[in-house]
């Protein structure tokens, strides 16, 4: 993150060429990748719910953010959490945007990506591995979650787990409602959620 900042004021005092300059950019990824000092690598992503912001570790994908989230502050909270040395480097995310591209083009109904699950710990993170057996086009209530989780009676903390959710969409926390049928909330925005329900359901 430090030295896209330092790029993006030298190119504010020294105006060059943008394509040259992402030229250099993309040199300075594939070094830093190189040399083993890549240590959060990220992209932004267009998609059909805004842009998602997509951060990986040499383990796998550790965050997805979407823009309500501040893209911004996230990458601070990745500086802060795993390491400052953080860098726009999109070749390490490659397989991922293709898969989420795959995703919301009804093409593909699961991920397989590496994840990196080191944001999430405790019972959140149990709820979290839960998630993924929720198929394609379906939902389950709060109340199944947290039956499935091991503690039928945590459903507040089942909400609390999805709404901390480091890894949405690939880890499909919009499938999970309310008894009611209902949508309940999401970190992305109810239209978020609707958004990837309404995908599921017509494919």
């Amino acid at each position: 993150m430090i030295v896209d900042e330092l790029t993006h004021r030298l190119a504010e005092a020294f105006p060059v060429d943008p394509d040259r300059l992402e030229r250099l950019h993309t040199q300075l990824a594939a070094a830093a990748e190189a040399a083993a000092v890549l240590d959060v690598a990220y992209r932004v992503l267009d998609t059909p719910v805004g842009p998602l912001l997509l951060a990986a570790t040499d383990v796998g994908l550790v965050r997805v953010a979407y823009a309500v989230e501040d893209h911004d502050a996230v990458l601070a909270m990745l500086a802060d959490q795993i390491s400052p040395r953080i860098l726009r480097a999109p070749a390490r995310l490659d397989a991922v945007s293709r898969q989420l591209e795959e995703y919301f083009t009804g093409r593909r109904h699961a991920f397989d990506i590496r994840l990196d699950w080191r944001l999430s710990s405790g019972f959140r993170s149990t709820v979290l591995h839960q998630l993924p057996e929720i198929g394609y086009g379906h939902t389950a209530s709060y109340a199944a979650v947290a039956a499935r989780a091991g503690n039928p009676r945590a459903v507040r903390a089942v909400g609390s787990a999805c709404a901390t959710n480091p890894l949405p969409v690939v880890v499909p926390c919009h499938r999970v409602v309310r008894s009611d049928g209902s949508m309940g909330g999401y970190l992305g925005g109810i239209q978020a959620k609707q958004t990837l329900l309404a995908l599921e359901a017509a494919a």
